[in-house]
């Protein structure tokens, strides 16, 4: 019996990994919102949010995580963006270490402006434990639209981001 619960847990773990790994989160049109949320940490990330907010997909920008070193001209700099951009329309969160401060973080930054619509911006095998740690923070009126960055993730990336989120969707089974 022991066997079989562990050859039935090991199989539906293996047929979660398929479907995570498989059917990654793609990429979103350039529907508007109130606001994007860029959640730093991987390539093409920021020039998304950029590439858009200049579109005009929306009004205002959290780039979460950003290091209490860097400086707005800077960015503006690296990435080739208008100074003025950072200035009227971007906000540089430092308050954020991991995704689960990211929502937080996010979080406090949409209450303070009552913001209804977010664009959650990040890859795309990270946005799955993101998008679960944004939902947990955010009050049920925000509605937020998953626009993920494609990349190329290894076997080992999307084996251990697999693990931490069925390990996040445990701890929020229990409240944690």
């Amino acid at each position: 019996m022991i066997v079989r619960l562990a050859a039935v847990a090991l199989l539906a773990w293996m047929l979660g990994f398929a479907w995570f790994a498989i059917l990654l989160p793609q990429p979103l049109d350039g529907r508007e919102t109130d606001a994007i949320v860029v959640l730093t940490g991987g390539a093409g990330r920021i020039d998304r949010g950029l590439s858009l907010l200049e579109d005009g997909a929306a009004k205002r920008m959290l780039i979460s995580g950003v290091d209490r070193s860097v400086r707005a001209g800077e960015l503006a700099a690296e990435y080739k963006a208008p100074e003025r951009l950072f200035t009227c329309c971007i906000t540089l969160g430092r308050e954020a270490i991991d995704t689960r401060s990211n929502a937080i973080e996010t979080a406090r930054w949409l209450d303070r402006r009552a913001y209804r619509t977010v664009r959650l911006i990040t890859t795309d095998w990270h946005m799955r434990r993101a998008a679960l740690e944004l939902r947990q923070a955010l009050p049920a009126r925000v509605t937020i639209v998953y626009d993920a960055v494609p990349s190329r993730p290894s076997f080992s990336v999307l084996l251990r981001e697999y693990n931490k989120y069925l390990l996040r969707r445990a701890a929020a089974l229990i409240g944690v």
